[in-house]
C-alpha cells in the first residue's frame, strides 16, 4: 500500500470510530424517552410489543461499524474501538456528574430539578449500557471473525447478521436486567421490551447488510483488496 493510501485508510478509520463513539453516547442521553416503531398496538408480556427506548435509534449504527471496521481493517482495529468506546462512555459519565453538581443560576433556562431528572438516570444508563455493550460487541466481533474465517472471506450477509444477531440479544437482555435491577425500569416491562427491542435490532441489523456490502464494495475498490484482505494499521 502507497503512502498516500495508508493515510487515506488512516483518516476514515479515525471518522468511523468518531461516529461510532458518538452514537454509542449519544444513545445513553437520550434513552429515557420511549417511542412506538410500528403503529400497532399489540400487547405481550405487560409490554407494548413495538415500544423501544429512542436510545436503540443510534445503537445499531455501533454494530455496523464495527462490522465493517472488522472486515477491513481486522479484528484487532475492532476491538481497539470498543475500548475507546468505553473511555468515551466513562468520561461522558464524569462530565453530567459535574454538570448536575454545579447549581443553577435563577434565570437559567433548565433549572436543576429539570436537570436532574432528565440526566439524573444517565449514569445508571451508562453503566448498564456499558455492561451490555462490552459483552455485545467483543461477542459480535468474535463471531464475525469465526464465520470470517470459516467461509474464508465470502458470504459477508451471512457473518454480518448471525454475529449481530445474537450479540443485539445479549446486549437488550443485559441492558434490561440492570435497569429493572436499580428500578428504572419496571419488572413487569422485562419480557415485552425484551422482545420488542431485540425484533427491532434484528430489523435494524438486516437493513444495514445493504449498507456494509456497499462499504466493503468501497474499501476493496479504493484500496485494490481480495477477498479477505485487510488494512492493517495498528
Amino acid at each position: 500500500m502507497t503512502k498516500k493510501n495508508y493515510f487515506l485508510a488512516h483518516r476514515i478509520y479515525l471518522l468511523l470510530g468518531a461516529l461510532f463513539m458518538t452514537s454509542l453516547v449519544v444513545s445513553n442521553l437520550i434513552f429515557q424517552k420511549f417511542f412506538y416503531w410500528y403503529p400497532f398496538n399489540i400487547t405481550i408480556f405487560g409490554a407494548n410489543l413495538f415500544e423501544v427506548s429512542v436510545g436503540i435509534l443510534p445503537y445499531p449504527i455501533t454494530f455496523l461499524i464495527t462490522d465493517l471496521i472488522s472486515e477491513i481493517y481486522g479484528k484487532k482495529a475492532a476491538n481497539q474501538i470498543v475500548v475507546t468506546g468505553i473511555f468515551a462512555s466513562i468520561f461522558s459519565i464524569l462530565i453530567i456528574y459535574t454538570s448536575n453538581a454545579v447549581p443553577a443560576t435563577t434565570w437559567s433556562p433548565v433549572n436543576n430539578d429539570t436537570f436532574t431528572a432528565v440526566f439524573g438516570s444517565t449514569a445508571i444508563a451508562v453503566f448498564a449500557s456499558m455492561m451490555a455493550y462490552l459483552f455485545a460487541q467483543f461477542i459480535d466481533i468474535q463471531i464475525y471473525h469465526f464465520w470470517k474465517d470459516l467461509t474464508q472471506g465470502r458470504h459477508l450477509w451471512l457473518r454480518n447478521n448471525f454475529s449481530t444477531f445474537l450479540s443485539q440479544f445479549i446486549d437488550t437482555l443485559t441492558v434490561l436486567l440492570l435497569l429493572c435491577f436499580f428500578h428504572k425500569i419496571e419488572w413487569s416491562k422485562f419480557a415485552g421490551l425484551l422482545i420488542s427491542g431485540f425484533l427491532f435490532k434484528v430489523l435494524m441489523a438486516a437493513l444495514d447488510t445493504p449498507f456494509l456490502y456497499l462499504g466493503v464494495y468501497f474499501f476493496r475498490k479504493r484500496f485494490n483488496l481480495k477477498v479477505n484482505e485487510e488494512i492493517h494499521l495498528i
